[in-house]
């Protein structure tokens, strides 16, 4: 626990920095709030699930084997612009101020940010192979998981970014964050039918479950 706690300092701290230093100031309520929130998940999820499901904890920190070579390249191209992310909003707040956003659109990101995140936690208490990278975990007994949001999606925890991240741009009062945010949001489309192709063909009851919950990411659309 201490070691998360380290790390989810450190990350709360550069994360502030990213926004920040680039913006200039430190007076914008909408970071704060933004990056409050996003710090609190963080801290949630590591204390709830290291007593609630370690093996989940474990997986997400340090995948196991198997991990397919074109998501190795996605990890990295999305970590890439997870911290553009937030440089390009702080410089967005240095050019046009913490309040280019009007305060309406600012709250509503911030639910839409939030309710991102709590699809994201509902998928993770109830799928414990809800791993950080595309892999088959043999080594962890993989199974489809039919419970929960995966009653309606495929891949709820995509939908979490295809929401949150739009909705954290406007949250963060930054209308420049909203580019990142869409070619994030773009990275997470073109996983979801990377991984739901992988899916199909090597997890067992897969294709079988696709029958009957026919929408991969957005109900009623794809």
């Amino acid at each position: 626990m201490v070691k998360f706690l380290l790390k989810w300092l450190g990350l709360t701290a550069l994360l502030m920095a990213l926004v920040f230093v680039p913006a200039g100031r430190v007076d914008a309520p909408p970071a704060w709030a933004l990056l409050g929130v996003y710090s609190a998940f963080l801290l949630a999820f590591g204390i709830v699930f290291s007593g609630q499901d370690p093996g989940l904890v474990k997986e997400r920190s340090k995948p196991g084997p198997g991990v397919k070579s074109w998501d190795q390249v996605w990890i990295r191209v999305y970590g890439a612009f997870f911290f553009i992310f937030f440089v390009v909003g702080g410089l967005g707040i240095r050019f046009n101020g913490p309040h280019a956003v009007p305060l309406g659109l600012q709250i509503t990101g911030l639910i839409l940010f939030v309710a991102g995140l709590a699809l994201g936690w509902w998928a993770m208490s109830v799928n414990t192979f809800f791993s950080r990278m595309v892999r088959i975990q043999e080594d962890r007994g993989h199974h489809v998981i039919t419970s929960g949001p995966y009653r309606f999606v495929r891949h709820p925890g995509y939908l979490m970014a295809v929401v949150a991240w739009p909705g954290a741009a406007l949250a963060l009062g930054s209308w420049w964050a909203l580019i990142p945010a869409f070619i994030i949001v773009a990275l997470y489309i073109y996983r979801t039918a990377r991984e739901d192709r992988t899916l199909r063909e090597e997890l067992e009851g897969y294709a079988e479950y696709a029958k009957k919950v026919r929408y991969r990411l957005l109900p009623g659309v794809w």
